[in-house]
């Protein structure tokens, strides 16, 4: 047999032989004795009614006291389960929360000036519902808000809770509720869960009091009435409240708590009040409704008092009633003392396993998992014992690792949230759509745009111009790219353009999958502003050294020909060698005179999306003469499909003029130049499996073509500074040209990014360690006809696509040039 059909049988066999015993003896000995023995009947009686009735109205408290706990556990629940700001709390939230919480509804209380209200609830009827007409209800409401101990003498106080007795509803007077508030300044609002007090009734109805009352009526043919009295209402007028149009009158409000008061006597209202003032039971005769009573006022004292009055027909009283009321009394005194042994000793009995299984689970609330059940029995609180130890034993290692897991994420948040909200650098993180959805302080300061404007949108901080370019990298960085160190130009909220520095990196889940954009952005307008400065300096001492340069390069055949010319006035004749050395000289001149002028001619910059295997092939047209001239023969080797490179075509077509044709100057007898274009991708040197030969690369540029021979004549020389002249008015381009490139520039190292590479490599005979140091500076060169110009400003053209050119060589194994252009 289970516990609980123990329980079930032994207390209700133990209640039923007690009542009929009491009831019987309490039948046959009544009919004896009449006024003495009446009288001590009814004492003991009473007394019995009175101890019956308060156990009965203690166990309904109990109930009422679950509820209320339910409410208050309910009420936390609530709390953190809202946002704290009730504009931003819904009705249907408080309507799923009612059904996760098996609520009746959740209504929710603010202030306002004059009132209290319901702001939002699960029962529309609720809403915009008041309380300054609710008498300690109001009361209560207002010292809850003020976080102050509830003393209004009805319901219970909690910390921060009060739980008013139940009631018939305001909004539905047919229904009668349990509410319970509760705020604890966390909100700007009080959270109000209710559920039906159906229940307490119902126990009230069919176990509690009223049913106790019936049996007693039922079962005492002498006991004619029996009355619960409320004495803070009893003898005043009944309180009548209208819900909803109806007339209610309240529960916590009314002078008659149970039974019936169908006797009403004058004298009821000052024998209440001396029962409840003196706390003993008041004993009265008494006439109403035709009959002759015996009236007692028995003082039940509790969270609330109440007097509760037996009324006795003293006509059915016999004669022999004092003798058998005594007789009863002792035969009633005698069962209780062996009801309470013996009850207590098979309650400890029974009850001990259970005392057994709450102090271990007193143990594990305290974090106590060690020490194990003892498992005694097969019946239910056997198997108890076994899932409690199951139970507890799942805790210890869950704790451990929960223990350990917070510790860590507790770390890595500190971490994180310290490296974003102390960086100087802006940081914030969009959707893949772009729509911001965290921002750090940095940001607000350089943006001008606050979290709270920022986060849910797409800013406007994006020049028009620059659009297809912040595009671009957006989508690269969504196909898990990055771009790291990207200079760039940005709005700020009063529409005002700053320089930055961006980083952009993808954001993914557990998963693996992209979910947002992290950006970091450094403000370099100062920065940018002082390299602007520098750059005027540099200029301004190019100047000077291009001025240095080309007055020395000019002085030489200056000198030549006045001598040639001071010859001449001398002899007054001149020979036709001396004819084609001033010739030579003069041609020489007009050939850096015009270089000069290359590097002086402004040039507009206008970046389009262009075919870098065209821009190389039409290269190569443009030097095939000169080459069949030096017998060099170009070998073209390309990847059948390339991507579009943003750029100018132009300024392009000078670098390749200039490595290409250093290349053939470093080949004085001839050979073969071999070019190659291919992809990389992700930094993956993708070019490195098409390397072109056995030469390693192509000539380093204007200074290292030492040998080229100046002897072929002036025919060729001035073929070959008309075919330099005429590529460099092609292209147009100049040093300040490349300083004044529009766009973004990248300081990283393109190998790291998706780009295009292009290996020119020749047959000459190489650079030294040493002349590669050197290789890009102005006036630098190891040509007789050199004037070190043409990698300075091809190093400068490829800084304003974000490209570079590296250099490897050694002396006798030829040179090899890689230019990469990231697109």
């Amino acid at each position: 047999m289970s516990i609980k059909l123990k329980l079930t049988v032994f207390l209700s066999l133990l209640v039923a032989a007690i009542l009929t015993l009491n009831l019987s003896i309490t039948y046959f000995w009544s009919k004896a004795g009449m006024q003495k023995s009446a009288i001590d009947r009814m004492d003991i009686i009473s007394k019995q009614i009175g101890e019956s009735i308060k156990s009965y109205e203690d166990e309904l408290e109990r109930l009422e006291r679950a509820q209320e706990e339910k409410l208050l556990a309910a009420s936390i629940a609530i709390r953190s389960s809202l946002d704290p700001d009730i504009e931003n709390v819904t009705n249907e939230q408080l309507v799923k929360l009612s059904e996760e919480l098996q609520l009746e509804g959740i209504s929710l209380w603010v202030r306002t000036p004059n009132d209290i209200v319901v702001k939002k609830s699960s029962k529309p009827g609720e809403i915009n519902l008041g309380s300054n007409t609710m008498d300690y209800w109001y009361t209560a409401f207002q010292q809850l808000f003020a976080l102050q101990p509830v003393d209004v003498g009805f319901g219970r106080a909690l910390p921060n809770f009060w739980s008013g007795p139940f009631n018939f509803a305001t909004s539905d007077p047919d229904l009668i509720l349990k509410w319970g508030d509760y705020y604890d300044g966390t909100t700007n609002y009080m959270i109000n869960p209710f559920m039906r007090g159906d229940v307490l009734v119902d126990f009230k109805d069919s176990v509690g009091t009223e049913k106790l009352i019936k049996r007693l009526l039922q079962d005492n043919a002498d006991l004619v009435e029996i009355t619960g009295i409320d004495p803070a209402f009893f003898g005043k007028a009944p309180i009548i409240k209208i819900k909803k149009g109806k007339p209610v009158y309240n529960l916590d409000v009314r002078d008659i708590v149970f039974g019936t008061y169908a006797f009403k006597d004058e004298a009821d209202v000052e024998h209440v009040n001396t029962a409840i003032t003196t706390g003993e039971t008041v004993t009265a005769n008494s006439s109403a409704g035709g009959k002759r009573l015996l009236k007692s006022y028995i003082p039940i004292h509790g969270d609330r008092d109440y007097i509760v009055t037996v009324s006795f027909d003293r006509a059915a009283i016999s004669g022999d009633l004092h003798r058998q009321l005594l007789l009863s009394g002792v035969i009633g005194l005698a069962l209780l003392a062996a009801t309470v042994l013996t009850s207590y000793w098979l309650s400890g009995l029974m009850i001990r396993p259970v005392q057994q299984i709450l102090h271990k689970v007193n143990a594990v609330a305290e974090g106590s998992f060690d020490e194990p059940l003892s498992v005694a029995s097969n019946d239910e609180l056997g198997r108890l014992s076994e899932r409690v130890n199951t139970m507890a034993s799942n805790l210890s290692t869950y704790t451990s690792r929960l223990r350990d897991t917070a510790a860590e994420l507790r770390s890595t948040k500190q971490y994180l949230e310290s490296f974003v909200h102390h960086s100087s650098d802006a940081i914030h993180v969009a959707d893949p759509l772009g729509n911001l959805m965290q921002v750090n302080a940095a940001f607000e300061k350089m943006y001008g745009w606050s979290a709270a404007e920022a986060l849910g949108r797409r800013l406007p901080e994006v020049p028009e111009e620059l659009r297809e370019d912040d595009a671009r990298i957006l989508r690269k960085v969504v196909k898990g790219g990055s771009v790291a160190d990207c200079e760039t130009v940005r709005y700020r909220k009063d529409g005002s353009r700053i320089d930055v520095s961006i980083t952009v990196s993808p954001v993914r889940d557990e998963h693996g999958e992209i979910v947002g954009i992290a950006s970091i952005s450094r403000n370099i307008t100062e920065r940018k502003a002082t390299e602007e400065m520098l750059r005027r300096t540099e200029k301004l001492s190019m100047v000077g050294q291009l001025a240095a340069g080309v007055a020395h390069e000019i002085r030489n055949p200056l000198t030549t020909l006045r001598g040639f010319v001071q010859l001449q006035q001398k002899t007054g004749r001149i020979t036709p060698v001396h004819l084609e050395t001033m010739l030579s000289e003069l041609d020489r001149i007009n050939f850096i005179v015009g270089e000069f002028l290359v590097l002086s001619k402004p040039q507009a910059i206008r970046f389009q999306l262009i075919d870098i295997r065209a821009i190389m092939r039409e290269t190569v047209a443009l030097l095939e003469a000169q080459a069949i001239m030096n017998n060099v023969q170009f070998e073209l080797r390309e990847a059948g499909e390339l991507p579009s490179l943003n750029g100018e075509p132009n300024q392009l077509k000078q670098v390749f003029l200039n490595v290409l044709k250093n290349g053939m100057e470093a080949m004085p007898d001839g050979g073969t130049l071999r070019i190659g274009i291919w992809a990389e991708r992700h930094g993956e040197a993708a070019g490195e499996e098409a390397e072109t030969g056995e030469g390693n690369a192509a000539g380093a540029g204007d200074t290292i073509s030492g040998r080229a021979s100046i002897d072929e004549g002036a025919a060729a020389r001035g073929s070959a500074a008309e075919t330099e002249a005429a590529a460099a008015r092609e292209t147009g381009i100049t040093s300040a040209d490349a300083e004044a490139m529009s766009g973004m520039a990248v300081r990283s190292d393109p190998t790291e990014e998706d780009s295009i590479l292009i290996v020119i490599e020749d047959e000459g005979f190489g650079i030294s360690e040493e002349e590669l140091k050197h290789l890009g500076e102005p006036f630098y060169s190891n040509k007789a006809s050199g004037h070190g110009l043409g990698l300075m400003v091809s190093q400068q053209i490829l800084a304003g696509h974000r490209g570079t050119i590296r250099y490897k060589s050694a002396l006798g194994q030829g040179t090899r040039v890689e230019i990469r252009l990231p697109y």
